[in-house]
């Protein structure tokens, strides 16, 4: 599986789960961190463990991918899984705007996931 199609996966999991402004960043070109951020808002702490939980549990089912590491799970207010090529941010919808990870990346070109998003 490419890092593409783990993050857009990892698109489909959190759409799935009504996670909110989902987005894909391509950072390979910027950054040795990995190649992409999956970026999504949950409307709770409740919504955001429960976002990555689900995230863990489908990527780990679907394809026998586990995470380098998880942090945050705690507070939930920011939750980093980390899958080497691709790390997903998930955030309370308040600290998203304080961290404003897209502007930070704005150099990072956002990859079109129009076509697997049904939801905002």
């Amino acid at each position: 599986m490419t890092s593409l199609e783990l993050a857009r996966e990892i698109a489909k999991v959190l759409d799935s789960k009504k996670a909110k402004g989902i987005k894909v960043l391509e950072i390979k070109q910027l950054s040795t961190l990995g190649d992409y951020f999956v970026i999504a808002s949950g409307t709770s702490n409740t919504q955001v463990k429960s976002l990555a939980d689900e995230v863990e549990f489908q990527i780990k089912q679907k394809h026998e991918i586990m995470p380098d590491r998880v942090e945050g799970h705690q507070n939930a207010q920011w939750i980093l899984i980390d899958y080497d090529e691709v790390m997903v941010h998930l955030f309370c919808g308040e600290t998203r705007d304080f961290y404003n990870l897209e502007r930070l990346w704005n150099d990072a070109p956002e990859t079109d996931i129009s076509d697997i998003l049904t939801q905002d």
